[in-house]
């Protein structure tokens, strides 16, 4: 397709010597990468030397180093800012794509956003999916708001909300025309926020089900360690997108959902961070000033004492022979796989 051919790898990175070389071999990998910046977010190791290592010469590697570390969103608007390819893609510094992700992706039209179904590893199987992983039908739909904020949202004995850990390529084009970027003081949640001001804005938000994009999920992530504060200012996002008079009223309830939801979950952790740090007495003080905080810390510490109880869902058959592999989206292989 004319004008798909122009893609900007982004990857934020710290301290991500093991894995960072995979990453931007796979992005040199691909015909259709114009450029990649990769932004060394205050790494205390050899990140950038790794990633220059494996540099194929072709002079698509563009390598910027942050002196200290100022967070994943900072790092990819400082490197949209230092790139020039109409469409833009992120690539976390542990991940991969897999071969012919972006050929597969640009068969679609009348898109502003696009992503496709992600498959979860560990480490190991890593080096297997690229050969491993099945080719699957697409199954193009449009993603909405509503969907999108209610796949954002994790209720305990449910299937835990992932839709925000997808990586569209996006159009540069509309991200300019609505001034939209990444919110510097997020550390956690800034796909959701960026996406979902996106879809506020008319954003045609295209998934396919066919899967080019390799998450390796590994127990030290940075991404899976958030602090308290950062979940004090994810629902501090949701507030000002509320308060924006340029937000769509019909948007609103979807975001009041998903700022509720996000704030019990701060409360609870906060409340648990004043036991720890001042006792008891310092816990229940802060709960007895904000009444409003009750019920999501005394549900939220219910559905942890029990959680043990409760019937888990078992886990689906695996073959012997094969890789683990899980999938964000629901798969259908193509016929020929089956």
């Amino acid at each position: 397709m004319p004008g798909t051919s122009d893609v900007c790898v982004i990857i934020a990175a710290k301290n991500a010597s093991a894995t960072i070389g995979r990453a931007v071999s796979s992005a040199l990998a691909e015909p259709e990468t114009a450029e990649i910046v990769v932004l060394d977010d205050g790494s205390t190791d050899a990140t950038a030397e790794a990633a220059e290592a494996v540099d194929d010469g072709s002079g698509r590697l563009k390598i910027i180093r942050f002196p200290v570390n100022r967070g994943p969103a900072a790092a990819r608007n400082h490197a949209i800012a230092h790139s020039r390819a109409p469409l833009l893609a992120v690539l976390d510094a542990d991940d991969f794509f897999l071969p012919g992700r972006f050929q597969r992706l640009f068969h679609e039209s009348d898109w502003d956003f696009i992503a496709d179904n992600i498959v979860f590893v560990d480490e190991a199987g890593a080096s297997r999916a690229s050969a491993a992983v099945p080719r699957f039908q697409s199954q193009a739909r449009l993603l909405d708001l509503k969907d999108f904020i209610e796949g954002n949202i994790s209720e305990r004995g449910k299937q835990r909300g992932e839709i925000g850990f997808l990586k569209p390529v996006m159009r540069r084009s509309f991200l300019d025309a609505h001034d939209l970027r990444y919110q510097d003081s997020l550390r956690l949640g800034e796909d959701y926020d960026l996406y979902a001001r996106a879809l506020a804005r008319g954003a045609r938000y295209k998934i396919v089900h066919g899967c080019g994009y390799g998450a390796v999920v590994r127990h030290d992530s940075l991404s899976g360690s958030h602090r308290t504060d950062d979940l004090k200012r994810l629902f501090e996002a949701d507030r000002a997108m509320l308060a924006d008079p340029s937000f769509p009223a019909e948007a609103a309830a979807l975001i009041r959902r998903h700022e509720r939801h996000i704030r019990g979950r701060y409360e609870l952790r906060h409340f648990l961070d004043l036991k720890k740090a001042g006792g008891p007495r310092a816990a229940l003080g802060y709960m007895m000033a904000r009444p409003g905080a009750i019920p999501a810390i005394v549900s939220g510490i219910v559905a942890d004492k029990t959680e043990r109880f409760r019937p888990q869902q078992a886990a689906a058959p695996v073959d012997a022979g094969a890789p683990a592999f899980r999938y964000l989206l629901p798969t259908i292989p193509e016929p020929d796989q089956q």
